[in-house]
């Protein structure tokens, strides 16, 4: 997903998509380590998914505190 279409979602859809993209990430990790991964790119998408979503989350905890 892009970084605009996860300012979209609702504070609730964001904290799925982390849980979700913290758990994908959790099993191609150990993929990558008791096996060989099919597509080894998957690897940095999750991880760059998950640092978008902390990214939002943390601007939107930043203008909640602000206002």
């Amino acid at each position: 997903m892009k970084a605009s279409e996860l300012r979209e979602l609702s504070d609730e859809q964001l904290e799925a998509n982390l849980t979700n993209a913290m758990e994908t990430l959790f099993r191609l990790r150990v993929q990558s380590q008791t096996e060989r991964l099919d597509a080894p790119s998957e690897l940095a998408k999750n991880r760059k998914l998950v640092a978008r979503i902390k990214t939002i989350q943390g601007e939107r905890a930043a203008a909640a505190a602000s206002t």
